[in-house]
C-alpha cells in the first residue's frame, strides 16, 4: 500500500510540475508580448500575442504565407481589444475583444478582427469576422527578428516583422 501511495504522490506531483511548465508562457519559443496605449480621444488600445522569430524564413513563403489566413502571432490567437467604439481606417468596431488575423500579401495586407478571441490561433471562422480592412505593408531599413507591435498615443497600430511593417489607425 505504501508503494502504490508513493507511486500516486509522485505521478500528481509529476503533472502538477508539467502543468505549471505549461502555464509559464515566458518560456515558450514564441514568448508573450503585449502593446498598450490609451489614445488622445480615451479609449484603451490593447493587444496581447506571441512573438513568433523569422529564424532564417522569408514573410509570404516560409511563414505567414502570401494569400492565405495567417494567426498573426504565435500560440493562441491575437487579442485585439478596445475600451470604446471605435473606427479603424474610417470602418466602425464596437469596444470589445476580438480575435487578430491578417491575409498577408506582396501589394496588400488584409487585417481581420474576428468575434471568437479567446482560442487557439489556428482556429478561424469566417463567418465570425466583425470587420476586415486592406491596408499598404511598407519595407523597413531594419530587419525585426520577432513580430512586434506597438500603439501611438495618436491610434496608430504597427506591426513590423523582417523588413516588413504594416500600419492601421485607429480613431
Amino acid at each position: 500500500m505504501k508503494k502504490l501511495f508513493t507511486l500516486f504522490f509522485f505521478a500528481a506531483t509529476l503533472a502538477g510540475t508539467t502543468a505549471f511548465a505549461q502555464q509559464d508562457k515566458s518560456k515558450r519559443a514564441s514568448p508573450p508580448a503585449k502593446a498598450s496605449e490609451m489614445l488622445n480621444n480615451g479609449a484603451v488600445v490593447t493587444i496581447d500575442y506571441s512573438q513568433p522569430s523569422l529564424k532564417s524564413r522569408t514573410i509570404g513563403k516560409d511563414i505567414a504565407p502570401f494569400g492565405k489566413i495567417w494567426r498573426t502571432g504565435a500560440n493562441e490567437a491575437t487579442v485585439f481589444e478596445v475600451s470604446k467604439d471605435v473606427t479603424i481606417e474610417g470602418k466602425s468596431l464596437p469596444a470589445g475583444k476580438y480575435s487578430l488575423y491578417t491575409i498577408p500579401g506582396e501589394k496588400e495586407w488584409t487585417i481581420i478582427f474576428n468575434k471568437t478571441w479567446n482560442q487557439w490561433g489556428t482556429v478561424y471562422k469566417e463567418e465570425l469576422d466583425q470587420l476586415r480592412i486592406a491596408v499598404k505593408p511598407e519595407t523597413t531599413e531594419s530587419l525585426k527578428e520577432q513580430l512586434t507591435f506597438t500603439v501611438a498615443k495618436n491610434g496608430e497600430v504597427s506591426m513590423e516583422w523582417g523588413k516588413t511593417e504594416v500600419e492601421f489607425e485607429v480613431k
